[in-house]
């Protein structure tokens, strides 16, 4: 009888239904609680989002591009990083592409538990404004249907789409606009505790050291830590979002971050592969909560065109 009295209690207070949803009037002061998001504004926003990241290099990476010049030490390579910057600028002046492969869109969508979208469902919106930006945007169109049949479908969708729910009235959008070259360089190892941090920070440096001039360095690293198999990687590659050159707030991962960078910048491989002081411009490191038995690391590297952005609607 106890246990009947309390469940009433729980699924009836506040005027709520079973299973803790709002019922009659409520559901209105609930629905006018919420900010309304029409799903076309999103899909615009993408959409420009898609264009402006392929087109027009963002701050952050231009003012590592040119801290990279100045330390540069190879004739060679500052000759490199020239062309980088030259080509950064005819893209932005000419609205073309930085680089001719303009990446398969990936997002990263924090969306604010106090948002309603309204008119469509936000994944149709979402992969409705990589469509427009790639056709509108006459950007080169990469993704297959099937890795086995080949098939292009045409408009570089589906784009890959990560959701987060978060506090808030707002949704936060993270694009990637991720190539081959790189992303086909990145490698995830599953470490154990006993192999030891030095193991890790090993595997990070071999990771951008097996890679060579193929991640077209001067590269971006982004490294996952701990979580399971596959939340290692989604860290690993959501690390590239961070702006270029920016550590992490942790002071023990911001130095782990500078030593990464250092021992990955001895390696000599340098902008284009072609030898030098700068192979990576920054090392972006976010770590999770993992298995007393585990000790996952993920290495995603992003080439010298980094194209990342993020907005807030």
């Amino acid at each position: 009888m106890v246990h009947r009295v309390l469940l009433h209690e729980i699924f009836t207070s506040s005027g709520r239904g079973c299973g803790g949803v709002p019922s009659g009037a409520n559901q209105s002061r609930v629905r006018s609680r919420m900010r309304e998001i029409a799903a076309n504004a999103i899909t615009a926003t993408v959409r420009d989002l898609c264009i402006e990241v392929n087109h027009r290099m963002q701050p952050d990476m231009l003012a590592a591009l040119q801290r990279a010049w100045n330390e540069e030490e190879s004739p060679i390579g500052r000759t490199v990083l020239e062309q980088l910057l030259e080509n950064a600028r005819v893209a932005a002046d000419g609205w073309y592409p930085i680089c001719q492969d303009t990446g398969q869109a990936v997002l990263f969508v924090d969306i604010g538990q106090e948002v309603r979208v309204t008119g469509q469902l936000l994944s149709q919106a979402l992969q409705e404004g990589v469509r427009q930006g790639y056709v509108e945007g006459y950007l080169r169109k990469s993704v297959v249907a099937s890795p086995l049949r080949r098939i292009n479908t045409g408009d570089n969708t589906p784009a890959i789409i990560y959701y987060d729910i978060v506090p808030g009235d707002r949704i936060r959008i993270g694009m990637v606009a991720k190539g081959a070259g790189c992303d086909n360089m990145s490698r995830l190892q599953m470490l154990t505790p006993a192999d030891g941090q030095k193991a890790m920070e090993d595997f990070v440096v071999s990771t951008v050291q097996q890679a060579g001039p193929n991640a077209s360095p001067p590269v971006v690293v982004g490294v996952g830590l701990g979580g399971t198999f596959e939340k290692a990687a989604l860290l690993a590659k959501r690390a590239l979002l961070r702006p270029v050159g920016e550590h992490h707030p942790d002071p023990s991962i911001a130095i782990l971050e500078r030593r990464l960078l250092a021992n990955i910048n001895d390696l000599g491989i340098g902008p284009a592969g072609y030898g030098g002081r700068v192979t990576a411009l920054s090392v972006h490191v976010e770590g999770y909560a993992t298995h007393i038995a585990s000790l996952p690391v993920a290495v995603n590297l992003d080439c010298h065109s980094h194209r990342a952005k993020t907005i807030v609607i």
